[in-house]
């Protein structure tokens, strides 16, 4: 069992990381995350149904009641400190079980709180400030502090700042009950989406989806010129696809493709780079998208095809721009591929797991056919436990034509969901977890299904309390209208200049990023800086795509790099030397959202100038080719090379082009385009004179 795995060095960057801890503790964590975990499946497939406010409380009540112990445990704390922890986690449920107990009085009572329910208010607030300080640091919540202290005294501000004014108890009243504070929509996405989608991707990856994707990698790239980093981006990329967490990726991806980059030849920090960019790409890459698709589509009321469709172009184009960067890198080294003959075969891994593919492409059908995500998600976990368990069964049986009829018996009964609903997925579920618990295989298997149920827990704490956190800030703005205050000061500077609002907005993603996980960092960006980029005419989806990849990004930049600091103990580099060559290999990422800003086509979006001129397929075609073409140049010009080394001038020359394409004027693309003639025939000449 899990609980009882020998303990591993902590991670500072992650205190989850880590198994569970041995011991008593240990153990009772274990089950605890394994309930949390059937409990929130039983909700989502509404087997067992509760009020929305008391779901969400429950949810809340889990995170503090695994949260406390674990950290504390992890952290190494003294017995006194682990029994306040312990202490700590009880209040947590307790209050909980309050809202549960006296759900229907308090909401009769809302807006006028009894002592009692002041008390349990301003305990939850407190439980839930010092969740998040202890699990991502001090960052977050001096932000929602900040913001609690505005809705306080914030009347005695100076104009336009302030506001007319609220009770302690009404603001206790709105942050800790109801559906506007830690209760609110963060919390709603994530006990449903969010967690979902996190032990989906938790059984994909106890089910070998790790190993499927490196081998499927190594066997399609890994014989090309450096091969190891092209292995890296495309397996990290196509795990970020289900499990969204781009530090998660950094760690579990990272530790097999930044040690084969360093044996190839890369450098340590252009390793951990490289690594640390594509995981974190992972989450602009669909289906997934960190669960951020099922937020956007959600609190934009769109169908989540618009979001995927916003998203394509610019996911290809960012993970093309870091397979671009790693392959001129290898030229410059001079770094072959690996020998064919010490590589997987990709279709031989395709024949052995091409079954673990199937409940994500059911997911992604379902999803584009217009089911809701949290149905979608589901029945994809439902079918992805089915495998496990059948694929257990099925080694069973003899081969052969038992064996086929066992797979299209189990085919059949999956598929019947669609007309008899999720209690077939469910019964099949039940009856295959008693099969497996006659056979010694079968219940080894059933222990790694109750080991992911765990993990996926474990792995949903820093999101769930961070989106919990966030309420407080949602809920400030929804009491005193501070998000209105921000946008007008946005939309007064992009009357003067669009660009500098798009730039402030920018600063403000990345700043927060830098102590707020993807998600929460999403949901606070959009909810201020959307609808201000929204008035100054920038499209809807595009202006969320862009805190969107911002909050992303953030994990990148310097100073905190979070995703780069993951890497740096496995690449044995200084995190911010990563984190250097992360921001060139990313390079498109920081570009992309500008160029859609001005031109709506890259994101597939009507609107804009460009489209309007030539019609729209014409501006989808014209601006991706522009997009790549001053990519390309960024590339030759960062890593210095293209076929042979390139001169400073040369370079310069090359950045200059990129430079002037990524503008969205059209007198600087024609500056752009004569510079990229410019630079293409001096190369050329150069080559020639040199061959």
């Amino acid at each position: 069992m899990t609980a009882n795995a020998s303990p591993q060095v902590p991670n500072p960057h992650d205190p989850l990381a880590a198994g569970f801890p041995p011991g008593w503790e240990g153990r009772s964590l274990f089950w605890i995350a394994v309930a949390f975990s059937v409990f929130q499946i039983l909700t989502a497939a509404h087997l067992v149904d509760f009020a929305s406010q008391i779901t969400r409380a429950f949810h809340v009540g889990f995170l503090m009641l695994l949260g406390f112990p674990i950290l504390a445990l992890m952290k190494g704390a003294t017995p006194p400190l682990r029994a306040l922890a312990w202490a700590a986690a009880l209040v947590g449920v307790v209050v909980a079980l309050y809202q549960w107990w006296d759900y229907v009085p308090l909401l009769m009572r809302a807006g006028d709180p009894l002592p009692r329910d002041v008390a349990f208010g301003v305990a939850a607030l407190v439980l839930v400030f010092a969740a998040a300080w202890v699990m991502m640091g001090p960052a977050l919540p001096i932000i929602a502090g900040a913001f609690l202290a505005y809705c306080l005294w914030g009347e005695y501000l100076p104009s336009p700042l302030n506001h007319r004014g609220y009770d302690f108890s009404q603001v206790i009243d709105h942050m800790a009950f109801g559906t506007e504070g830690i209760y609110g929509i963060p919390v709603y996405v994530s006990s449903t989406f969010i967690f979902l989608f996190i032990l989906f991707g938790a059984f994909l990856e106890k089910a070998g989806m790790i190993k499927l994707f490196t081998d499927v990698s190594l066997g399609l790239v890994g014989h090309k010129m450096g091969g190891p980093a092209k292995v890296s981006v495309l397996s990290s990329g196509l795990m970020g696809t289900i499990s969204g967490s781009g530090v998660a990726n950094v760690v579990t991806t990272g530790q097999f493709t930044i040690p084969l980059m360093k044996k190839f030849g890369y450098r340590p920090a252009f390793a951990g780079g490289v690594e640390a960019t594509a995981s974190m790409g992972g989450q602009i890459m669909p289906p997934v998208m960190g669960a951020v698709a099922f937020i956007m589509a959600e609190t934009l009321g769109v169908e989540y095809v618009e979001v995927v469709k916003a998203a394509i172009i610019p996911a290809i184009l960012y993970f093309a721009a870091a397979f671009w960067m790693v392959h001129l890198e290898a030229g410059r080294m001079g770094l072959m591929g690996l020998s064919k003959a010490e590589l997987p075969s990709p279709r031989a891994a395709l024949k052995a797991g091409w079954h673990l593919i199937l409940p994500l492409a059911v997911l992604v059908w379902l999803l584009f056919s217009g089911y809701t995500p949290l149905f979608a998600g589901t029945v994809g976990l439902g079918l992805t436990v089915m495998l496990i368990l059948g694929a257990s069964v099925a080694l069973g049986l003899p081969a052969g034509v038992i064996r086929y009829l066992w797979w299209i018996g189990l085919g059949l009964v999956a598929a019947a969901f669609l007309e008899w609903g999720i209690w077939v997925v469910a019964t099949a579920v039940v009856a295959l977890v008693a099969i497996n618990v006659l056979s010694k295989g079968g219940r080894e298997t059933l222990m790694i299904c109750r080991d992911a149920l765990a993990d996926g827990a474990k792995t949903a704490l820093p999101v769930g309390i961070a989106c919990t956190l966030v309420g407080v800030i949602i809920g400030t703005m929804t009491l005193t209208g501070a998000a209105n205050t921000f946008g007008q000061f946005i939309v007064g500077v992009g009357e003067k200049s669009l660009f500098l609002s798009l730039v402030l907005t920018m600063i403000t993603c990345i700043v927060l990023g830098m102590g707020i996980p993807t998600i929460p960092n999403y949901i606070i960006t959009s909810s201020i800086a959307g609808p201000a980029l929204l008035e100054l005419g920038v499209p809807l989806i595009v202006s969320h795509m862009f805190v969107f990849y911002f909050g992303i990004l953030a994990d990148l930049t310097p100073p905190v790099a979070l995703a780069c600091f993951a890497a740096a103990p496995i690449a044995k580099e200084r995190g911010l030397i990563i984190s250097l060559n992360a921001v060139k290999i990313a390079a498109a990422g920081f570009v992309i959202p500008f160029m859609a800003v001005y031109t709506p086509a890259l994101m597939l979006q009507d609107g804009g100038p460009l489209a309007e001129a030539i019609g729209y397929v014409p501006a989808v075609i014209y601006i991706v080719g522009k997009a790549a073409l001053a990519i390309g140049l960024w590339g030759a010009a960062v890593i210095g090379w293209l076929g042979r080394p390139l001169t400073l001038w040369q370079r310069g020359l090359a950045v200059l082009a990129a430079g002037a394409l990524v503008a969205a004027l059209p007198a600087t693309d024609v500056i752009g385009f004569a510079l990229v003639a410019a630079f293409a025939a001096q190369h050329l000449l150069l080559r020639r004179a040199a061959a």
